[in-house]
């Protein structure tokens, strides 16, 4: 079971939730960062932050599925894009959103850097989802 709390004293967060609660006993998986690279290991999306987006998100997707899982499940991200631009942050978030991937809300922070692991790479996403019982 996932019980995701928003903090009534707290800012009340659009599309997330400030903290997901998973009872003991659950199988948690921690997922690798997903990252824009298609199947044959080429960057997808050069120099676009959004295109890379929807590849990190299709990927992540793939990585649920393998693990048994979905997004409905994530109970944790964390979002990076090489940018200091909010709009570009912005921008990469409404993907996310727009994915499905904040329907439960998950609990999940938002990060501008400096620079990621593949030459172009622009955007990634590390989670951390329930795997429910067969």
């Amino acid at each position: 079971m996932i019980e995701r709390v928003t903090v009534p004293g707290l800012f009340q967060p659009p599309v997330y939730s400030h903290a997901s609660v998973v009872e003991a006993g659950a199988r948690l998986a921690f997922l690798a960062g997903s990252v824009p690279l298609d199947a044959d290991g080429k960057l997808v999306g050069e120099g676009d932050p959004v295109r890379q987006a929807r590849q990190v998100l299709a990927n992540l997707g793939e990585q649920l599925r393998a693990v048994g899982s979905d997004f409905a499940h994530v109970v944790a991200t964390d979002v990076y894009v090489v940018s200091s631009e909010p709009r570009v942050l912005s921008s990469v978030w409404d993907v996310v959103e727009a994915s499905g991937l904040s329907t439960g809300p998950h609990s999940s922070t938002l990060l501008g850097v400096a620079c990621l692991g593949y030459t172009g790479q622009l955007v990634e996403i590390t989670a951390t989802a329930v795997v429910p019982e067969s």
